[in-house]
């Protein structure tokens, strides 16, 4: 592998581009140690010492700083550390260590997440969501089935707390309404049935 450039981050850290793009982050006292040097190759002896002595470490204390401030999903954390410099192999090992750990588990994540926003969210909103953070599609539909997501509450508490009186709306008025909750993620059938007459409810 050659070494294409070596970019300065701060004062401290620096991007060593190889070829293929591939790119590792170290700072300026490992890549002096290591003899890193634009334009001349990195053999495959030297990144398995970067890796096993610098690397691998340093992703293993990367992911378990992020996971201090708040829960993460697998794929979340293999961008964060991604976006950060790190290969693949120092990835799948600080992801290892954790799974080995119990620090992450993405359906104990995705039930802690459907539990904080059964209220708030539109179950379409929390699967999007969800598997944005990259739960499977599947995961998450038992995790629902497990807990429903009540839509038909959640948009009567939005009825009250816009002090909407659907009795007294016109076509225009209950179309916007609709509208506006559906950009929301709620299902025709739940908006329907909340706006189509249980005002008694509401």
């Amino acid at each position: 592998m050659i070494v294409t450039e070596i970019v300065p981050l701060d004062k401290r850290r620096s991007k060593i581009i190889l070829e293929d793009d591939f790119t590792l982050v170290l700072y300026r006292g490992e890549i002096r140690r290591f003899g890193i040097e634009e334009g001349k190759p990195l053999s495959e002896e030297t990144y398995q010492e970067i890796l096993q002595e610098v690397l691998l470490k340093r992703a293993r204390e990367r992911v378990l700083y992020l996971l201090k401030s708040s829960d993460k999903t697998e794929q979340e954390l293999r961008r964060k550390l991604k976006d950060g410099g790190y290969p693949k192999e120092a990835a799948d090992y600080a992801i290892n260590f954790l799974k080995e750990h119990r620090f992450i588990n993405d359906q104990d994540y995705g039930r802690r997440y459907v539990e904080f926003n059964l209220e708030r969210k539109s179950e379409r909103q929390i699967q999007y969501e969800l598997q944005k953070k990259g739960l499977d599609k599947e995961v998450i539909q038992e995790i629902l089935r497990e807990q429903p997501v009540n839509e038909e509450a959640q948009i009567r508490a939005y009825v009250r707390k816009k002090c909407l009186k659907p009795e007294e709306m016109d076509f225009k008025e209950r179309s916007r309404i609709m509208a506006a909750l559906g950009r929301k993620g709620f299902s025709y059938d739940a908006i329907s049935h909340v706006l189509g007459g249980f005002y008694s409810d509401i």
